[in-house]
């Protein structure tokens, strides 16, 4: 996984790219999962959150989609993700 967003990306236009990556996925299940919570908690996230979760969104909807519902196990790497753990909580998962 490879974020998308420049090395010297400023914070704030990082955070609003998330936010539209994150409700703009592709299918609109994973716009409404991700949408939501990025609205929620990306303002608040620290810089090392935002490349965390900037990574996160980098994996494909299938898959995230899966992971999210349980349906398959997510990589140790995702799982061990705090972002993902966030997600995951969030959404009563």
């Amino acid at each position: 996984m490879e974020a998308t967003g420049a090395k010297d990306e400023d914070t704030d236009n990082k955070r609003r790219r998330l936010i539209f990556r994150s409700g703009h996925r592709g299918t609109k299940e994973m716009d409404i999962i991700m949408g939501s919570f990025a609205t929620e908690f990306v303002p608040n996230f620290s810089e090392a959150e935002l490349s965390e979760y900037d990574e996160l969104l980098c994996n494909n909807d299938p898959d995230l989609y899966n992971w999210i519902t349980r349906k398959d196990e997510p990589p140790q790497d995702v799982a061990a993700m705090s972002v993902f753990k966030k997600l995951m909580a969030s959404k009563g998962f």
